[in-house]
Order: C-alpha cells, then sequence, then structure tokens
C-alpha cells in the first residue's frame, strides 16, 4: 500500500470517527432537551404564559399547550406557518403569530434554505432573517412582519406577573435579541429561557456568541437561562 493510499484510509477513518462523536454529541443534546422538555411542562400550568419563538410546525408549541399554559407561538415561514395552524391552530390556549421576532417591530426579508423547494418541511427550520448563514439562498426572500418581542413581554409581564417560559430557536437572530434582553435584565422576570444558538452556522459571529455566552453565565444559571437547547 503506498502512503497515499494509507493517508486516504486514515482520513477517512478520522473522518468516520469525528461523525460518530459528532453524533453522539448530538444525540446527548437531543436526550438532554427531551428529559427538560418533560420537566417543563411538568413545571407549567394553566394560566402560566409560555413563548415558544420559531416555533416550525408545532413540535414544541403542542406539548406546551398540552401542560394548560397559554401558549403564544411565532413562525414566520408561510409554509411552516401552514403546518403549525393545522397541527394547533384549532386550541383554545394557543395565539399563532405569523411573524419574525426581535428588537423593534416592522417588516423583516425572510431566507430560506438553498434546497428548500426539494423539501420544503426540512428545508423550513433553516429559514432565517439573518444574512451570512450556510446554505442559505440569499438571492431571493419573502417580506414577512417583525414583532417587537421585548415590547411584547414587557406588556405580559406587566398584566401576569412573569412569563413562565420561553423558548427561542430562530436561526441566529437570537443573538441581538437576547444581547439586548440581557442587557435589559429582561430575561430576569422569564422563569426559564432556553435558545438553540448557531454559533456553526454564523462563524463571522462567534466572537459575539461567545460574549453572550459569557454574560449569561456570570448573571444566571443555566436552570434559568440555558443557551444550549438542542
Amino acid at each position: 500500500m503506498n502512503d497515499a493510499t494509507t493517508e486516504t484510509a486514515d482520513d477517512a477513518e478520522r473522518r468516520a470517527r469525528r461523525k460518530a462523536r459528532q453524533k453522539e454529541k448530538r444525540n446527548l443534546r437531543h436526550a438532554h432537551a427531551e428529559g427538560l422538555m418533560l420537566g417543563i411542562v411538568s413545571m407549567l400550568r394553566p394560566g402560566d404564559i409560555a413563548l415558544d419563538c420559531g416555533a416550525n410546525v408545532g413540535e414544541v408549541t403542542s406539548r406546551l399547550a398540552a401542560s394548560g399554559a397559554h401558549v403564544h407561538a411565532f413562525e414566520p415561514d408561510p409554509f411552516a406557518f401552514g403546518e403549525l395552524t393545522a397541527r394547533v391552530g384549532h386550541l383554545p390556549n394557543v395565539t399563532l403569530h405569523n411573524a419574525a421576532v426581535g428588537t423593534e417591530a416592522g417588516t423583516i426579508q425572510l431566507m430560506r434554505a438553498a434546497n428548500f423547494d426539494d423539501n420544503p418541511k426540512a428545508g423550513s427550520v433553516k429559514s432565517t432573517v439573518m444574512t451570512g448563514g450556510r446554505n442559505i439562498d440569499e438571492g431571493e426572500g419573502i417580506d414577512v412582519p417583525l414583532i417587537d418581542l421585548m415590547a411584547m413581554i414587557d406588556d405580559l409581564v406587566a398584566t401576569h406577573g412573569r412569563v413562565a417560559f420561553l423558548k427561542m430557536d430562530i436561526e441566529g437572530a437570537e443573538l441581538p435579541l437576547i444581547e439586548a434582553m440581557l442587557a435589559r435584565g429582561q430575561l430576569d422576570h422569564i422563569g426559564l429561557t432556553v435558545v438553540e444558538t448557531h454559533e456553526r452556522k454564523f462563524r463571522d459571529l462567534r466572537d459575539r456568541y461567545a460574549a453572550l455566552r459569557e454574560g449569561v453565565g456570570l448573571r444566571y444559571p443555566k436552570t434559568t437561562v440555558n443557551l444550549d437547547w438542542i
């Protein structure tokens, strides 16, 4: 066997080991998220307020709603919103918002995965309002409503005393939003916040993500703000 063949075989073995480790980590994250989800649902009570930002087709929304809490579900992608509406739109304790969330109200452009047309259901989870992401078609976009989530949380806290639960999986847009909420101390008024961050998809923003993790870690335990949701 020549050196080139040996190197190729070694490279293949290293790739296989790396993929196995990545798969194991993903499985552990999903197992952790599932356990956390069970705990969250058992914590919520009728009358509590839960926010599902990036609801997609309603997997989390439906489970939150089963607790009896009132769920506000936000999903900007028209395809995913249609699936979400079919799944939970009939529930009296669910309010659906066909909109993105941010630090101000208005209109924003939603960009979809490059392979969206091939598999809309899988592709819709990647829809984002943030430029610079991997495998995103930035040449075309859809104008969607943008809700000022911080203002809405202020109103909910004023009315209900607090927000019991906030889940945020919004494909990179969580970064400026959580930064602003942290700076204002708004996370103090939420029982549990879980966020899926997207450092790998937005390489140019990794320093900001690192600073955000440090800032959150200094102020909140993971039982209050968890940036490792799935």
